[in-house]
């Protein structure tokens, strides 16, 4: 039977307990085999610039799965040049021999699903991936879904009040961010004494 493969992609700036939870969610929930985070290169959609490199992003996308065997992380788009465009990342894992057969599920929020017509090369998307938008317990989508022909589905996951916003604020204001990341992550970033001075 093919593998079923989730794809989590974020600029995780840095990747926290939220993104985490929602993978592990959705792991269970879709019946996952594995799902990967994929922080982005250069986020299109992104007005401001993320914090840090795309190789400190991947690093902590890294140890934050590191312990979970479901759970990994690609840098995929941080090595490929121009902004990062999800068609582009599924038809390179399409084409990837370690990925033959497998069926991709793009998991993203809710609300960026009703944008979705206005991705790159929409119509193809849903001919490679199903794409699932996570919303929480008792949150109304307020913008209708494209129509899909059942490759857009819905998944309610419990939220993690958590951002990546808060956590750099945290850091800047010389906070801990003990209770917000994995022990990992936070040794990486105080190591590499990142977001102690940012843009907020």
């Amino acid at each position: 039977m093919a593998d079923r493969v989730g794809i989590l992609g974020g600029t995780f700036d840095p990747v926290h307990n939220g993104h985490l939870s929602a993978a592990r969610e959705a792991v269970h929930v879709l019946k996952l085999d594995r799902l990967i985070l994929v922080p982005a290169g250069d986020p299109w959609q992104k007005k401001a610039a993320v914090s840090a490199s795309g190789e400190d992003r991947y690093a902590m996308a890294l140890l934050a799965t590191a312990t979970d065997e479901s759970l990994d992380a690609s840098r995929i788009e941080i090595d490929r040049e121009g902004p990062s465009y999800t068609i582009d990342t599924l038809r390179e894992l399409s084409g990837d021999p370690g990925f033959a057969g497998s069926q991709f599920y793009f998991v993203t929020g809710a609300d960026a699903l009703s944008g979705l017509p206005t991705w790159r090369e929409y119509p193809e998307l849903l001919e490679l991936a199903t794409f699932v938008g996570v919303t929480r317990p008792g949150h109304e989508l307020d913008a209708q879904l494209p129509q899909s022909g059942g490759r857009i589905k819905l998944v309610t996951i419990p939220g993690v009040d958590v951002s990546s916003t808060l956590i750099r604020r945290r850091l800047v204001d010389g906070m801990s961010i003990d209770d917000l990341t994995t022990p990992e992550v936070v040794s990486y970033i105080r190591k590499r004494g990142l977001y102690s001075q940012v843009a907020l």
